[in-house]
């Protein structure tokens, strides 16, 4: 009896135990599902509010906080000046009968003005068109035509070769970014000087200006930014961008990269370009980040010493700064035998790998909390090494017509190889994929563009029938929804600090010099190389060398022509022509 009980006591409790693991089974089923449910929600959260609502909170709780500093210049914002500062503008646009709804353009290097004057334009509900400072005079006066630009803010670096072209009849004053005053103003057209400037802003506020009395806003879906991929006179494509597509942008910052008020910051990237823009500037402002700007080109003695009198909490580079630092300061100690034996060596391998992290926080401060990169594919070596020391990497993918954010994720969540996961609310997919699951990356969601700026054909080729953008890269997806960049089925480049690079622009200039017939440009090693094959009609009594003599002068004429970033490194003469297809096209795919 006693034994039966045993046994019958042992099959309740076999059937407990069951009954519990069964039950465990279910509610994990479930909750994973459910957890599931709730990311995808997630990543469809709607916008909480437009950016610049954000901005007044801070405003009003930050009010006498440092908000923007010219690094190395005595010149700086408090919140709350930033705040009196962008009503001063709104009152100088009234005066100049700049409407909301406007075209305003910013072309100059990073400052402190730079960014004022850019949220005053978003404040007045104008429509900003940020050109990158590095574009061609010509270039920058056409795309001032092309937007229907009514005012233009410039640094000094750019109206040094832009006062010597002919405004378009469209600009009605172009001001100074270093201290507003005007620079050239349109017949007709009065500008008020300092004088009549403060007079009218007294008559509309004439009561000191208080925290409570700021409430900056904007309609999320109207139009707010015209950002030029190009400086092309062909057909340029202005990406054009509204509130909701910025402001998401922020919130996805903001929710992914959380950061304390008073943190501080090196801005070094262009702000024209929208990797910095968004990243550099409207996110971490919008969290009340006090913002450096490298008024000069960052080279990298100033990004360093920047680095070591910021302390900032967060870096924003493009994969070449942390591969350069690499090569100089870690690669020769980390190549030793030695260091390579034990690396992987418990204890002795992480004892190496904190000393090593360690040395690299401090190179940038001591205080970096986040890591981020995007605008190229880092190298593979690099990335690893980061990995393994658990530096506070993520590497993102993005492109401008979604302002700029496709994918991220936060560094401890971030896997090697990938742009991260579709941020909140943006969609991924796959476009006909190969049995690898590689296929055109396909995007939708609220960060993507309105359409390219009076450029309909180019506005319609990039989007699907059912409304998916097409990206022009190719790509795959895990089950996680990591994004895998696989290649570029576009022919762009992007330059090393991100910038969009166009070979036909460039193929276009070159073709209209001195005995070439025609030309394409490839990437080498980072470096653009121009293939050329010469006008037959014009070289055929002539010697290599002397074609060779030519091509020299014509590599010195193009780089004169073309922005800096996508300067040509050499001109290698063809000795046949390109192979076509029947369009006569060149097949670029033949030639590397």
């Amino acid at each position: 009896m006693d034994l039966l009980r045993e046994v019958k006591a042992s099959a309740r409790l076999g059937s407990r135990r069951l009954f519990f693991l069964y039950f465990t089974c279910v509610c994990h089923f479930f909750f994973v599902i459910l957890q599931r449910k709730i990311g995808k929600r997630q990543n469809r959260t709607p916008m909480n509010k437009h950016y610049l609502n954000y901005l007044t909170d801070v405003m009003a709780h930050q009010w006498n906080d440092p908000a923007l500093t010219d690094y190395n210049e005595n010149h700086e914002y408090t919140f709350g000046e930033l705040a009196i500062e962008i009503l001063r503008l709104h009152v100088l646009f009234e005066q100049m009968g700049i409407k909301p709804g406007d075209k305003i353009a910013l072309a100059g290097r990073n400052c402190a003005n730079w960014a004022v004057a850019y949220l005053a334009i978003a404040a007045y509900e104008g429509v900003c068109v940020s050109i990158l400072q590095d574009f061609t005079a010509e270039d920058i006066t056409h795309l001032l035509d092309h937007s229907d630009s009514e005012l233009l803010f410039v640094g000094p670096y750019v109206w040094k070769e832009l006062q010597n072209q002919p405004m378009p009849s469209k600009i009605k004053a172009v001001l100074s970014l270093a201290d507003w005053s005007s620079l050239y103003t349109a017949e007709g057209v009065i500008v008020p000087d300092s004088k009549a400037w403060d007079t009218a802003f007294k008559a509309k506020y004439p009561h000191s200006i208080e925290p409570e009395d700021i409430a900056f806003t904007a309609d999320p879906d109207k139009l707010s930014l015209i950002n030029y991929t190009s400086g092309s006179t062909g057909s340029p494509k202005g990406v054009m961008l509204n509130g909701r597509s910025l402001s998401n942008n922020v919130e996805v910052g903001m929710k992914m990269l959380p950061v304390d008020p008073g943190q501080r910051l090196v801005s070094m990237l262009p702000l024209a370009h929208m990797f910095g823009q968004v990243c550099e500037l409207l996110y971490p402002l919008s969290s009340g980040t006090h913002i450096y700007f490298l008024t000069k080109s960052p080279t990298p003695s100033i990004l360093l010493k920047a680095m070591k009198d910021v302390q900032p909490y967060l870096v924003v580079t493009v994969p070449l700064v942390i591969e350069k630092i690499y090569k100089q300061k870690l690669d020769p100690t980390l190549s030793k035998w030695a260091i390579r034996s034990f690396w992987h060596v418990p204890l002795i391998g992480d004892l190496l790998k904190s000393r090593v992290k360690s040395g690299l926080r401090k190179a940038f401060g001591g205080k970096l909390r986040y890591f981020i990169c995007g605008g190229a594919a880092m190298n593979p070596v690099v990335e690893k090494c980061l990995m393994d020391i658990h530096f506070p990497l993520s590497i993102g993918y993005g492109m401008t017509e979604c302002g700029p954010l496709i994918g991220g994720n936060p560094p401890k969540y971030f896997k090697a190889r990938t742009g991260g996961v579709p941020v909140m609310n943006m969609e991924v997919k796959i476009d006909e994929p190969n049995a690898a699951g590689i296929g055109e990356i396909l995007v939708k969601g609220e960060n993507v563009m309105m359409g390219y700026y009076k450029n309909p054909d180019a506005t319609n080729a990039a989007f699907t029938e059912d409304g998916w953008l097409r990206t022009g890269d190719l790509g795959r997806l895990d089950k996680r929804q990591n994004i895998y960049i696989k290649g570029r089925c576009k022919t762009m480049f992007l330059g090393a600090s991100g910038q969009n690079i166009y070979p036909e622009e460039i193929e276009d200039k070159l073709n209209n010099q001195e005995a070439v017939g025609e030309s394409l440009i490839v990437e080498r090693e980072g470096k653009l190389v121009a293939l050329v094959f010469p006008d037959e009609t014009l070289t055929k009594r002539m010697t290599l060398e002397e074609i060779q003599a030519i091509m020299k002068a014509n590599l010195e004429k193009l780089n004169k022509l073309i922005p800096s970033y996508s300067r040509v490194a050499n001109i290698e003469v063809q000795d046949k022509p390109f192979e076509k297809t029947p369009k006569r096209s060149i097949k670029r795919f033949l030639y590397k």
